[in-house]
């Protein structure tokens, strides 16, 4: 069902719409968090780390993928505010096809450099193969990682966030028997928890065509859709790329710092994978309340309504700011005994190095409410290059930590690389966002001047 934001409490609607998007974000997790778990807790800490090691490069070629999707749906969502329905279709059709394009070229890249990529990240010998088995896995299931997270997208960008949630809450409950049937009862290892992870995606991507298909009238294509046009596709990459960009240049960063991490041993990669599970799990929040508020500025921005956009930033940041100050304190006083879902309680000094890094990052974690609505927001507007430079102050805050301060501080240094990034990423992206309304509200008091005369 889609939903219209242009009219209605602003924080009421962001909230309905976040609601299902959060909950489908959280059981997205759940896949990296029943992964880790039973394979920490089956088949030991090397295998956690194996699991684990690669992670950061899996957020630079998977934040590529989901950052391209949730670009091209941008302008979707500004002419479905608009009621501009034909050109709407005209720019599914056309994201359709870079998807492909995406999926095909990315996919090929990612499984012929796979070995390269492992040794660039100095994952140590011990765990090499099973990080291998698992990464090559992951790289191999892009094309449904995509298909999910368009279609999914689509259906965001005209307010329907709960049947994308429906669907992925039946795969986390079918990636969770997959898990145990692949380790435990065929054996397949490191191996299996990525073959869950990918099956479980290609069907709930499979079940939003489905959907779209029998369901949703508004989203049928006509024939004169089903046509490649440079206008759409050049604004579909105008905000679709420098969104995925974004993703990516945040995670070199994240490569570097976990590459400088790897290379402190097996502990600290174990205490770091525990860690991060937990700090991916509670982030969700973060990414529901920065996407409803996009949809909703993007909605109202086709609708030409200033005053709401301005609204929907304000409460956005609110909420998001709220949440990260909670969720803050979780992770200072209950870090170590959220770790022991991933690690055995005899596992002490992998216990110790997970619960000190979720201990750090917990008095910044609201920093993430600023700097995720504002990002999304600026993206929202059409404005997505701008928002790349935040990944940009991201990337060289995490570097010049893991590069200049890890040899002389070690796993300490780690713990504060996340929080550098995100203060300095906000220092830019939050004015950078308030300039970006006000030049979007101007451009539309020009319009209606234009109309008026």
């Amino acid at each position: 069902m889609s939903t219209s934001m242009v009219k209605g409490n602003p924080l009421k609607l962001m909230l309905h719409f976040a609601l299902p998007l959060l909950i489908g974000n959280l059981l997205q997790q759940t896949y990296n968090i029943i992964d880790a778990a039973i394979v920490g807790q089956i088949l030991g800490a090397k295998a956690l780390a194996s699991v684990g090691a690669s992670s950061s490069v899996q957020f630079l070629v998977l934040g590529f993928c989901m950052g391209s999707c949730t670009g091209f749906g941008v302008p979707v969502a500004k002419y479905f505010g608009g009621n501009n329905l034909e050109k709407m279709r005209d720019y599914i059709f056309n994201g359709a096809v870079l998807v492909g394009i995406i999926a095909a070229v990315v996919t090929t890249i990612c499984a012929v450099f796979c070995p390269q990529i492992l040794h660039l990240l100095s994952v140590p010998e011990d765990i090499f193969d099973g990080a291998y088995a698992y990464l090559i896995i992951i790289f191999l299931g892009i094309p449904f990682t995509l298909m999910y997270n368009y279609l999914s997208g689509i259906l965001r960008s005209v307010g329907d966030s709960r049947t994308p949630f429906m669907f992925l809450a039946f795969s986390a409950c079918l990636n969770i028997f997959l898990d145990l049937f692949c380790i435990v009862v065929l054996k397949w290892g490191c191996a299996g928890a990525a073959i869950a992870t990918i099956l479980s995606q290609a069907i709930s991507g499979s079940l939003c065509l489905v959907f779209i298909i029998r369901k949703m009238d508004l989203l049928w294509l006509k024939k004169s859709n089903r046509v490649v046009k440079g206008s759409a596709v050049k604004e579909l990459l105008l905000m679709g790329i420098p969104t995925g960009l974004q993703f990516s240049i945040t995670a070199i960063g994240s490569m570097v710092m976990q590459s400088a991490n790897n290379g402190l041993g097996s502990v600290c990669v174990s205490g770091f994978t525990a860690g991060m599970r937990i700090k991916q799990f509670t982030m969700c929040p973060f990414d529901a309340f920065a996407t409803a508020a996009s949809v909703f500025c993007s909605q109202n921005l086709g609708a030409g309504k200033a005053d709401r956009i301005k609204q929907g930033l304000r409460q956005g940041i609110a909420v998001a700011v709220g949440y990260g100050a909670f969720a803050g304190l979780i992770l200072i006083f209950a870090g170590r005994t959220l770790s022991m879902i991933f690690v055995s309680k005899d596992s002490v000094e992998v216990l110790d190095a997970s619960a000190k890094y979720l201990r750090c990052m917990g008095y910044f974690y609201w920093t993430l409410g600023i700097l995720n609505v504002c990002r999304m927001v600026t993206q929202g507007l059409g404005y997505s290059g701008r928002a790349v430079f935040s990944g940009v102050m991201e990337m060289l805050a995490r570097t010049i930590v893991s590069l200049g301060f890890v040899g002389m501080f070690g796993f300490t240094a780690i713990c504060f690389a996340d929080q550098t990034a995100w203060v300095a990423a906000s220092l830019y992206i939050a004015p950078t966002c308030l300039y970006c309304i006000r030049k979007s509200t101007k451009k539309l008091e020009a319009e209606k001047a234009m109309q008026q005369g």
